[in-house]
């Protein structure tokens, strides 16, 4: 037992510990006490960050099983496991990697309840970590449902105008569809009669139990994910979200769902994955088509890219469920590039909202003359977004539809018209923001990226372009993983 894991997922805890302690010696209202807390804060998530990236290199890429495991007895016969293969240690670091540029994003946009702000993403940190690491069933599962509370809270408390009505949408339709995902969990260690994911993943359930277990996990996973039609949640939340907290929803919170079917629903159940992958090929298509085109209609800035959210995870799960080694190396790959770009998008748009107040596309134009380092790094993002080569933004794209391609020709076909669709919105938007002459009057005062915004886009600039130009980085650690889950997942050729 390493622990390693465990000092990863709890050490954000320890932040929270020491702002609660603070709390108890100085006021909260105080601006040195508010300073304290933001410092405090940061300085868990680079911690934590550091403990990942020494995980990762503790993590041996050769291996295909899980590594750095921990198993401890808990309590009523269920035990705390954890440990992470080449598919969760990626998920690890990008968690950790965005943490910290969430809390430098939000040091001078959050002005109100500092501390709680504070202490709510230090809690969802622990949360999402602890997902990625879990290796028992229940411990997966109340990670996975507490995350909901501190994402509820900071929509619903730091979030705009209709925050309230967006926190409880999130929360009920999330909800819902992770109370089928527990009672399926319950059957499952009833008829397996153990609750750990590595045993379950070698247990080979009857094919009509297979079928009612797919589905259970799918009302979870496809609202996650989020997968048409049952996406409607994410609009709303990502407009109302503060910037920090949009950047977690896409970032982190949208690929659980995409995760939770590759470790989940291809090994533990390949009989009903290859039944339905027909229908989740057909429901992909359809959402990367059609909010392709909801995006283009959009005059909001954050619907705009949250409807590309979810165009991007539709060829996410084309991908998974291709059941080959492009599919698959294509969706994680995807996903990961994805949680880098959408990130780096809603950070775009919390720079000029953060000046203007605003989201209103029409609002802006010509806004090169007065941010030409703001419009070059917007350019960068919505060229990884299109999925320009040598950006990380292709490599995902690209292996993903050769896999979809592989599995059903029609399906890649009409999916591949969303790559042309997210072109036109996505440089029809440049255009309108970006480029043209400064009509608006009220932009003249507008100032271009400070040091502390540049901070945070210089990372993510230079990972977006490391992982399109090396995309070997990410496939050196995912490799051994994805190929022992194609080995065991072989669905029908839908061509």
């Amino acid at each position: 037992m390493t622990g390693i894991l465990s000092l990863a997922t709890f050490t954000p805890l320890t932040g929270v510990v020491a702002i609660l302690a603070l709390k108890l010696f100085a006021r909260a209202d105080e601006p040195r006490t508010a300073s304290a807390v933001k410092w405090i804060t940061l300085a868990a998530t680079l911690a934590t960050l550091a403990l990942s990236v020494l995980a990762v290199a503790r993590f041996d890429p050769a291996r295909a099983g899980f590594q750095l495991t921990e198993d401890v007895v808990w309590f009523a016969g269920l035990h705390y496991r954890m440990g992470i293969d080449g598919i969760s240690i990626l998920f690890v670091l990008l968690t950790a990697f965005l943490m910290p540029l969430c809390i430098i994003a939000s040091w001078r946009s959050i002005q109100s309840r500092i501390m709680e702000y504070m202490i709510a993403f230090l809690v969802l940190e622990t949360l999402m970590v602890g997902v990625f690491c879990a290796l028992d069933l229940i411990l997966f599962y109340l990670f996975f449902e507490g995350q909901l509370i501190p994402m509820f809270l900071i929509i619903g408390i730091w979030g705009g105008q209709r925050r309230v009505y967006a926190a409880f949408k999130f929360f009920l339709y999330t909800l819902l569809g992770s109370v089928l995902m527990l009672a399926a969990i319950l059957a499952m260690i009833g008829i397996a009669h153990t609750s750990s994911i590595p045993a379950l993943m070698a247990y080979h359930f009857a094919p009509g139990v297979q079928t009612w277990l797919w589905l259970a996990f799918l009302a979870s996973f496809a609202v996650k994910t989020p997968m048409w039609p049952v996406h409607t949640w994410l609009p709303d939340a990502h407009v109302e979200a503060p910037t920090a907290g949009s950047v977690i929803l896409a970032g982190i919170l949208l690929k659980m769902g995409g995760y939770g079917f590759m470790r989940f629903s291809l090994p533990m159940f390949p009989d009903a994955s290859a039944a339905f992958t027909p229908l989740i090929f057909t429901l992909s298509v359809i959402a990367i088509v059609y909010t392709s085109l909801v995006a283009f209609r959009q005059t909001d800035f954050k619907k705009l890219i949250a409807y590309s959210s979810v165009a991007h995870m539709g060829f996410v799960t084309l991908g998974i469920f291709s059941g080959n080694l492009q599919g698959e190396q294509g969706a994680l790959f995807l996903m990961l590039s994805h949680g880098l770009i959408s990130a780096a998008l809603f950070l775009c748009v919390g720079v000029v909202y953060d000046r203007m107040h605003t989201r209103e596309i029409a609002f802006y134009g010509g806004l090169v003359t007065p941010m030409p380092i703001y419009a070059a790094v917007f350019m960068l993002f919505t060229m990884g977004n299109v999925g320009l080569p040598g950006t990380s933004g292709f490599v995902g794209e690209i292996l993903s539809l050769t896999g979809a391609y592989g599995a059903s020709t029609w399906s890649a076909i009409i999916a591949t018209t969303g790559v042309i669709l997210s072109a036109v919105y996505a440089l029809t938007l440049y255009r309108r923001v970006i480029f043209g002459t400064l009509t608006n009057p009220a932009l003249a005062g507008i100032t271009d990226l400070e040091s502390r915004e540049v901070l945070v886009f210089l990372p993510l600039v230079v990972s977006v372009l490391i992982l399109g130009l090396q995309p070997s980085l990410v496939f050196h650690f995912t490799d051994a993983t994805v190929a022992r889950l194609v080995a065991n997942f072989h669905p029908a050729s839908l061509m």
